[in-house]
């Protein structure tokens, strides 16, 4: 859904097409570099399990934020 709904703001063009797109990019390094933090300060658990639950969870929060923002517009 989200992605599909940037690319229908991509695709449309003009001014804001090249903001959604830099806030794609911007938005995506963030959360990458976020991630980062949290797996060499161990807090995304000491088993792979409970890691890969963590990591879902973080980016889960990251594409509800961008749907409740696209949704709106």
């Amino acid at each position: 859904m989200v992605i599909g709904q940037r690319g229908l703001r991509i695709a449309a063009g003009g001014p804001a097409a090249e903001a959604e797109t830099h806030r794609l990019v911007s938005e995506k390094a963030a959360a990458a570099a976020e991630w980062q933090i949290l797996a060499m300060t161990g807090r995304l658990g000491a088993s792979a399990p409970t890691a890969a639950a963590r990591t879902l969870r973080h980016y889960r929060r990251k594409v509800r934020a961008n749907r409740r923002r696209l949704a709106k517009s």
